[in-house]
């Protein structure tokens, strides 16, 4: 890794620019200090779906917010600090801070809650690192030719948190990643979609290139934000792909304890309501970022729970 080199300490640096810093407590807070600002970045900075609902096992409700805090942190030290040298340099900053937190000696707050979900759950390092890894490579990687590029994005920028969460809920096994892969990379592709315009703004492209040149659209409209028929047909062919890895993962809610089921179903039934919000304003991305909101949100919970009570009473 390479050593931090910003002229001030990146703990004061990140507090003065960041907004999810806004309550965070001293490095080497107690534990109760940093679990609370946890918990607060986890219910007021989310916004496509809920991070953790009342039926989750209480248990798992607090490793849960930990682990979003460590996701949380390491998305927008790469994407909202506008300088990729110093963002790669603060990315290296906070994998120093994880390896103090696997070597028992966390100091910043996040790693103060995270430490003790490790290791109550030995959970992997490798996930949480790769996590990095992609992060980093938004500092560098701006485009991608084809489909595969976009699902090796994926690979590091969206599967490991899933991995993660299964690891959370007792759950380790090959087949359950494999359906966990294809939720998340689903998710990453709906946000994609959801943010062409934001991520344009910083010069960034994940449409694949060889889609674009197949419906006409050139990155240049792209950048303008020239929304088109042509686009709206490219959207509309990555909104359906995405609709199918939805499909794959979402047997993923059946293999596991019924306690868990309604929570694993809201990350498809969230990433599914953004793809219908797309679709919705005519698959106009350059203009709109549709949302779900709270009460879309609370629609969706309803249905879950109303799908599982169904299930439980006539079994299919």
């Amino acid at each position: 890794m390479v050593a931090v080199s910003i002229g001030q300490s990146p703990g004061l640096f990140v507090r003065q620019r960041l907004e999810i810093a806004r309550r965070l407590p001293a490095d080497g807070c107690t534990l109760h200090q940093a679990e609370e600002y946890t918990r607060w970045l986890a219910r007021t900075h989310y916004e496509n779906f809920l991070v953790v609902t009342w039926l989750l096992p209480k248990r798992l409700r607090q490793p849960f917010y930990n682990l979003y805090a460590y996701c949380r942190w390491a998305d927008d030290l790469g994407d909202e600090i506008g300088d990729p040298a110093r963002a790669l340099e603060l990315l290296d900053w906070w994998e120093q801070e994880l390896e103090k937190a696997f070597g028992g000696r966390p100091r910043h707050p996040v790693f103060v809650a995270l430490a003790g979900t490790i290791e109550q759950f030995t959970l992997p390092a490798q996930p949480l690192r790769d996590l990095l890894q992609a992060f980093r490579q938004d500092q560098t990687v701006h485009r991608y030719p084809d489909w595969e590029a976009v699902l090796g994005y994926c690979r590091y920028s969206a599967n490991p948190v899933g991995r993660l969460v299964l690891a959370l809920c007792g759950y380790r096994d090959p087949e359950r990643q494999r359906l966990s892969d294809c939720t998340c990379t689903a998710l990453q592709l709906a946000n994609f979609w959801q943010d062409v315009a934001r991520d344009a703004e910083r010069g960034r492209i994940y449409i694949p290139l060889d889609r674009m040149a197949a419906h006409g659209v050139s990155e240049e409209q792209v950048l303008a934000r020239q929304f088109s028929p042509s686009y709206a047909a490219l959207m509309r062919e990555l909104v359906s792909r995405t609709r199918e890895l939805f499909r794959a993962g979402a047997p993923l809610a059946e293999q596991v304890a019924p306690e868990l089921r309604v929570d694993i179903e809201l990350f498809t039934r969230g990433g599914l309501a953004v793809l219908d919000g797309i679709a919705a304003v005519g698959y106009d991305t350059l203009h709109h970022r549709p949302t779900v909101n709270r009460l879309r949100q609370m629609e969706l919970l309803g249905r879950a729970i109303a799908a599982r009570w169904h299930s439980a009473l006539w079994g299919s």
